[in-house]
C-alpha cells in the first residue's frame, strides 16, 4: 500500500477589526486555541487595554470540526503529516497577513499573539514566515521544541495561569531558558487562574503591547 498526498486549494477564514481614524495602525494578529474559532480570539485581543488603537486580525485554523461542546471549532494541526501541515499553515498565515497589509490600513509594528495550540502557530509564523514580527505573545502555550533562531522573535511575552494543566510551570521555565540562551529577556507573566486569560493577564498584555508604541509620535 502506498500513501500519497495531493495539493488542493481551500479557503481560510479571518476577522479584521479596524480602529476609527486614519491609519496605518500597528497590527496585532491572533491565533486561537484548539477547538476555538476566530471570534473567541478576537474577543481576547479586544480585551487587552490599549488594543483599541491596534488593527486586530484573528486567524481561524484551516481544519474545522465539531468540538466537545457540540460547537463548530477548528484545529491548527495534529501529529499526522505534521511537517506538511506546518508548511501549509505558515503559508496560509503569510497570505493572511499579506492580504491585511495590502487591503487594510495596517502598519508596523506587527505583533503576534497565540493562545494554547495557537502559541505554536504564532512562533512558527514569526520564525518561518515571511513577515517580520516585532514581538510574540504566548498565552498558555509553549514554543515548539524544534524551532531555533528564537532571537528573531525579538520581544516575547510568556504567560500562564498558576493552575494551567496544559502549559505547566516547568514548560514555561524551559521556554524562558531557551529565550535567554538566544539572547532575549522574556516578559514572564503568571497569574491566578487556569487555561485562559484573567484580569492580571490582560493588564500585563496591555503593558507589553504599550511598550511597542513608546517613542512613537502622536
Amino acid at each position: 500500500m502506498q500513501e500519497c498526498s495531493i495539493r488542493v486549494e481551500i479557503s481560510g477564514r479571518y476577522l479584521v477589526d479596524t480602529p476609527e481614524g486614519k491609519g496605518p495602525f500597528p497590527t496585532l494578529v491572533g491565533f486561537h486555541g484548539y477547538g476555538q474559532r476566530a471570534e473567541e480570539q478576537m474577543e481576547l485581543l479586544g480585551g487587552i487595554p490599549g488594543s483599541e488603537g491596534w488593527l486586530r486580525c484573528s486567524v481561524e485554523a484551516l481544519h474545522p470540526f465539531m468540538n466537545p461542546r457540540g460547537d463548530a471549532g477548528a484545529c491548527w494541526m495534529t501529529p499526522r503529516n505534521r511537517d506538511m501541515a506546518i508548511a501549509e499553515n505558515v503559508a496560509y498565515v503569510d497570505r493572511v497577513i499579506g492580504a491585511v497589509m495590502q487591503d487594510c490600513p495596517a502598519g508596523q509594528p506587527l505583533v503576534l499573539l497565540g493562545f494554547s495550540q495557537g502559541a505554536g502557530m504564532a512562533c512558527r509564523a514569526a520564525l518561518l514566515g515571511r513577515h517580520t514580527a516585532a514581538g510574540v505573545m504566548l498565552l498558555g502555550g509553549d514554543i515548539p521544541p524544534e524551532l531555533d533562531g528564537l532571537d528573531r522573535m525579538r520581544r516575547v511575552q510568556l504567560s500562564r495561569g498558576d493552575g494551567d494543566r496544559y502549559y505547566a510551570g516547568k514548560a514555561m521555565l524551559r521556554d524562558a531558558e531557551r529565550l535567554r540562551a538566544a539572547g532575549l529577556v522574556p516578559d514572564v507573566v503568571t497569574y491566578a487562574g487556569g487555561h485562559w486569560a484573567a484580569p492580571a493577564w490582560f493588564a500585563g498584555a496591555g503593558r507589553f503591547l504599550g511598550g511597542f508604541l513608546q517613542g512613537r509620535r502622536a
